[in-house]
């Protein structure tokens, strides 16, 4: 039963974990797309919530569920799904810590652009375009893990 249940959560987490990645940069993607400030703000805004709610919680439940769940399934450490996992886990997350801080300077720019009912700095934009490099290796890395938390193929 506690096999179960720790897998459980740690599925559970990965949905939230990758759900909330996939749909916080979706929303403030097409959002900063329409170029409307006053939205802009506010999705940023709640971009940066969800991330610290649920993007850095899921972070640190993610790992040590895993880990649990190979030490009782009695999975080898140095199995290559396992290595690579790992490894692309830790890539993901190299990418999403710039990320957090990109995503505060984004939502603290368009929040002074809207106040001062200006457009948006050159520095937002160039902090978007870092963004979306960023985040373009990050969805991959998970969708590998995925596939290789499924599969568990080498």
């Amino acid at each position: 039963m506690e096999y179960l249940v720790v897998k459980w959560l740690h599925i559970l987490s990965a949905t939230f974990l990758f759900g909330t990645g996939i749909g916080s940069a979706w929303y403030l993607l097409f959002t900063v797309i329409s170029r409307n400030v006053a939205a802009i703000a506010v999705v940023s805004r709640i971009v940066v919530m969800a991330d610290w709610l649920f993007t850095a919680t899921t972070m640190v439940v993610q790992p040590l569920t895993g880990f649990y769940l190979v030490h009782i399934a009695g999975y080898p450490l140095h199995a290559r799904w396992i290595v690579w996992s790992v490894a692309l886990f830790a890539i993901a997350g190299l990418c999403w810590l710039p990320v957090v801080w990109l995503q505060m300077r984004l939502r603290d720019l368009s929040a002074a652009a809207v106040a001062a009912n200006t457009p948006l700095p050159p520095r937002f934009w160039r902090y978007f375009r870092i963004w979306v490099a960023l985040g373009i290796p990050a969805f991959f890395a998970f969708l590998a893990v995925f596939w290789l938390m499924v599969a568990k193929p080498i």
